[in-house]
């Protein structure tokens, strides 16, 4: 819990203000859950501070909800493309996802359980990010990563707006993205390198390395081939 609490923190995710006369504060539980690896091991326990996104309120602190997400298709046909192509491909997650999208609306919550500001107890929190249980958290978080990419020279596919490809000369470079999952295969090491270090220098990114384990799909490199498989 402590980690978590010091990560919202980290991100300023609200300013404590007086409740709002009349307003919606959209209270939160903790919520305990864990990580696995890719072979089913447990990885890491963890705590999120969780807000009850059923109370809020249509048109008053949230509107447009909706978030894309890759197609099983685009990914199958983006790694054949990067298996004819010799192209290096790695799997990277991001660290607290959601509290990279930054909030359009004016959202109040309560302080987190067991961390009350002893001081100010009867204030709450104005969100400046948004934070995991929001109905806008995944579209937030997928418009702040989706405009970065643009800023490094990605562009969206119109065949699939969680496909974003990268072109400069002969070097070439393609990004999946599925919340907070992402396969990225390119042209050369060097390029992969700089995307992955670009990426890692405006969000808390982890390369996992070489793809192995994406959406449940175990990826398994044979000599001609790749064998996916949920065994």
């Amino acid at each position: 819990m402590e980690e978590e609490y010091t990560a919202l923190l980290a991100h300023q995710t609200w300013d404590l203000v007086p409740p709002p006369p009349g307003g919606n504060v959209v209270t939160g539980k903790w919520i305990w859950t864990y990580k696995r690896r890719a072979d089913g091991t447990l990885d890491r326990y963890k705590a999120r501070w969780v807000l009850r996104g059923f109370t809020q309120r249509l048109g008053v602190d949230y509107d447009e909800t909706f978030s894309p997400v890759v197609k099983p298709a685009t990914v199958r046909t983006v790694l054949s493309l990067a298996l004819s192509r010799s192209w290096p491909a790695h799997q990277l997650d991001v660290k607290n996802a959601f509290l990279h999208g930054t909030l359009t609306e004016t959202v109040y919550c309560s302080q987190p359980a067991s961390f009350v500001d002893p001081a100010r107890p009867d204030m709450v929190c104005r969100l400046n990010k948004s934070l995991y249980g929001l109905k806008q958290a995944p579209r937030t978080w997928y418009s702040r990563f989706a405009t970065f990419l643009i800023t490094l020279g990605f562009t969206k596919a119109k065949s699939d707006t969680s496909l974003f490809v990268y072109r400069h000369g002969d070097e070439m470079a393609y990004l999946l993205l599925y919340v907070d999952d992402i396969v990225l295969t390119a042209t050369n090491h060097h390029l992969l390198q700089r995307i992955i270090t670009s990426l890692q220098q405006e969000f808390a990114m982890k390369d996992l390395g070489v793809l192995h384990h994406f959406l449940g799909v175990t990826v398994e490199p044979r000599p001609s081939s790749l064998l996916l498989h949920q065994r």
